[in-house]
């Protein structure tokens, strides 16, 4: 059996996905028109405050997509979205923009998988609260692509790197013991 190398995903390709699937999803799903602004690179995905949703991708690359705002423009998607109106950040906010979130990555997934092969999905996770920051152990940046939409700004982020080898024999990472597992 030939294994494929998998193929190298430059920060213009990264960029291009989010700012795809970002736009998509606001057209189709929210009935906005966000602005692309700058993307950039850092070290983390958080923000001092707001609303943080992450999902986490694997198969041929790994790593983590986030998507974070600030309460007003939670609120504003959630709205969008739901078709209500909403004053401040609750249950009903939180999951609409997992959900956002998950649209987002999702798609940039997709558009991925034509170019690495398969990649699965965690589910969201959100993060609602003040001075708070997230950080990815080891030395990958976050890409980081700024949206801007009646005056508020959400970010879509992503953090992917080509997973490391595996022996496929057992479906294991070289060096993961298994002498501490009970076999039933």
């Amino acid at each position: 059996m030939t294994t494929l190398e998998p193929k190298q995903l430059t920060n213009d390709d990264l960029v291009a996905a989010i700012a795809a699937a970002t736009q998509d999803v606001f057209s189709i799903m929210l009935g906005l028109a966000p602005v692309t602004g700058a993307a950039y690179s850092e070290n983390s995905a958080g923000t001092e405050s707001g609303v943080l949703a992450l999902v986490g991708v694997a198969g041929a690359w790994m790593g983590t997509g986030s998507v974070s705002c600030t309460p007003a423009m939670a609120c504003k998607l959630a709205g969008q979205m739901l078709m209500s109106e909403y004053e401040g950040v609750n249950d009903e906010v939180l999951d609409a923009i997992a959900e956002v979130a998950n649209m987002i990555i999702g798609n940039i997934k997709t558009a991925l998988e034509q170019q690495v092969g398969n990649m699965a999905l965690s589910t969201p996770t959100v993060i609602y609260g003040r001075n708070f920051e997230t950080r990815r152990v080891g030395s990958q940046e976050w890409i980081s692509v700024p949206f801007e939409c009646d005056g508020e700004t959400l970010h879509v982020q992503l953090c992917l790197a080509p997973s490391p080898a595996r022996d496929d024999s057992r479906g294991l990472r070289p060096g993961f013991s298994l002498g501490h597992m009970v076999q039933i």
